[in-house]
């Protein structure tokens, strides 16, 4: 991670703190350095901008790796049905592949 990006990126959230996509930069900077704290940005992504769907892959993974399985899974779900509603199958293919890897099951619509 370059300390001199994230310095850039959060200027650009004090900017502009409601910025999704910076939200995201942000996260994905700090996950292999501070999991704990890429989450928190994941989570207010998912609270906050909640149709920004290349969050729930990054975000359930993460819950993964950290261990909370049933969090993963949740995101997981809930990143295909709004993969859906968006018409993003690209997006949704992703998150169907990665978590059926992570279940080890199909993925059918309720």
């Amino acid at each position: 991670m370059s300390q001199n990006r994230l310095e850039q990126l959060l200027q650009f959230l004090k900017d502009d703190p409601n910025d999704a996509f910076t939200l995201y930069a942000i996260a994905t900077e700090l996950r292999a350095t501070d999991p704990q704290q890429a989450m928190e940005y994941y989570e207010k992504l998912l609270a906050e901008h909640e149709r920004y769907v290349g969050t729930y892959y990054h975000a359930a993974s993460l819950y993964a790796e950290l261990g909370q399985n049933e969090q993963a899974e949740q995101t997981y779900k809930k990143g295909m049905l709004i993969s859906r509603q968006e018409g993003n199958m690209h997006a949704f293919a992703e998150l169907q592949q990665a978590y059926n890897k992570f279940a080890g099951l199909d993925y059918e619509d309720e």
